[in-house]
């Protein structure tokens, strides 16, 4: 059997996003703890954080900043549910965001049906969230859309079929989306065990091998330049 990883790598013309945004006009975005310039902004509330990329994605004359997969992150140190004093910090984030304004349409990567949905609450959570199971050559996965906007789960149901490139939901804001500035949180999942709506797109140094494993490069699909 093939690896997923190669089937991946063989599907072409991906969007997750708004169809007609060319790959052209996104723009990678460092939210890394490396990232001094970033990290010297002390952002702490969802609406500088959007100035932040509206005025990003401004300056570079782009519609989409894109990032985050296996990136150590500060964001998180504001929300309880990674930072529990009984367990090590959860940083390391093992998805891809790609970061536009809220109401924009989210598309289904591949052919698949809905696995789950949930509304995820409380600051630095999900909000509302879809996963997608998929079945290729014999291989099943799972892609999981977070920070949707509360009407993209008001209408669907578990067992929905989606086509590849068909809008799927859109995108949340603030109010909604675990309070951050409006972004897909995008996630490619092997094996999802007994998670329903929900899986961590978020992880501890300490889990990384586990989820890097479980949780492919995003990229390998999208193949963003």
């Amino acid at each position: 059997m093939k690896q997923l990883e190669t089937l991946l790598q063989a599907i072409e013309n991906v969007k997750v996003i708004d169809a007609k945004i060319d790959y052209k006009q996104y723009i990678p975005l460092d939210l890394s703890i490396a990232n001094e310039a970033f990290k010297s902004l002390k952002i702490d509330n969802a609406l500088d954080f959007e100035d932040y990329i509206e005025n990003y994605l401004a300056k570079n004359n782009a519609k989409v900043a894109y990032g985050g997969y296996n990136e150590i992150r500060s964001l998180y140190k504001r929300s309880e549910i990674f930072n529990d004093t009984n367990t090590e910090e959860r940083n390391i984030h093992i998805g891809l965001d790609l970061w536009i304004k809220a109401g924009t349409p989210v598309l289904a990567a591949v052919d698949g049906f809905v696995h789950s949905f949930n509304y995820n609450t409380g600051v630095g959570d999900y909000g509302p969230t879809i996963i997608l199971e998929h079945k290729i050559e014999e291989q099943k996965f799972y892609t999981l859309y977070g920070h949707l906007s509360l009407e993209s789960i008001s209408d669907i149901a578990i067992g929905d079929f989606y086509e590849k490139g068909q809008q799927l939901a859109t995108l949340g804001d603030a109010s909604v989306n675990g309070d951050y500035a409006p972004h897909l949180h995008f996630q490619i999942i092997k094996e999802i065990t007994s998670s329903f709506g929900d899986y961590p797109g978020v992880c501890s140094k300490k889990n990384l091998t586990h989820y890097l494993e479980n949780c492919p490069d995003p990229n390998i699909l999208l193949k963003i330049k």
